[in-house]
């Protein structure tokens, strides 16, 4: 009886902890340091979703990043060229921060989750660019030129801001790592 009621603990634990941290990413992504014109911003609002997979594991991060990218679909006045850019800069692309989560338990395990949940986060959006939003003609973006491959000016415009947001959610957990290491561990779920 003791083990099924702190199963049932800890899943409600679990579901209150990630609703808080997609409401905290989505609080976040209201403050935007920039705003690219066709989509794509620098913000915070991806470290609550790293540390909540890394702290919960690969499936709860994987179902918290896609009700993010549901909520920034909603919400955040989604910019897309139809269905599929809907799918996938939004459902599909936040998805990946998920990915975070195969580090669960780990030492340092915040660090390459993050690496990790973004990265997959960029191949989505990278894919979304090459295929959905694939250019016709010369393409600028200034200060770094005019790009006619479609190829390149995804990898260049979804790496304008996706490098950024990396850096500043690795920066968050530099900053955090020392006071809430046994967190990022989990060690208080156990």
């Amino acid at each position: 009886m003791a083990n099924n009621t702190n199963r049932a603990h800890m899943k409600v634990r679990a579901l209150t902890e990630g609703a808080i941290m997609v409401a905290a990413a989505q609080i976040l992504s209201y403050l935007k340091f920039y705003e690219f014109p066709q989509g794509g911003s620098v913000t915070l609002a991806m470290f609550p979703i790293l540390f909540f997979a890394v702290r919960w594991g690969l499936g709860k991060g994987l179902l918290a990043g896609f009700t993010f990218g549901l909520l920034q679909l909603i919400f955040d006045g989604a910019y897309a060229w139809g269905w599929q850019s809907m799918l996938l800069d939004y459902l599909v692309a936040y998805t990946p921060l998920g990915l975070a989560g195969l580090f669960k338990g780990k030492s340092w395990g915040i660090f390459p989750g993050s690496v990790l949940g973004c990265l997959g986060r960029f191949i989505v959006h990278f894919i979304s660019g090459v295929t959905v939003y694939r250019i016709y003609e010369p393409t600028e973006i200034p200060g770094f030129g005019v790009f006619d491959s479609p190829t390149l000016y995804s990898l260049v415009y979804n790496g304008c801001y996706m490098i950024p947001c990396t850096i500043l959610a690795l920066v968050i957990a530099a900053l955090l790592f020392k006071p809430m290491n046994r967190y990022f561990r989990g060690e208080d779920l156990r």
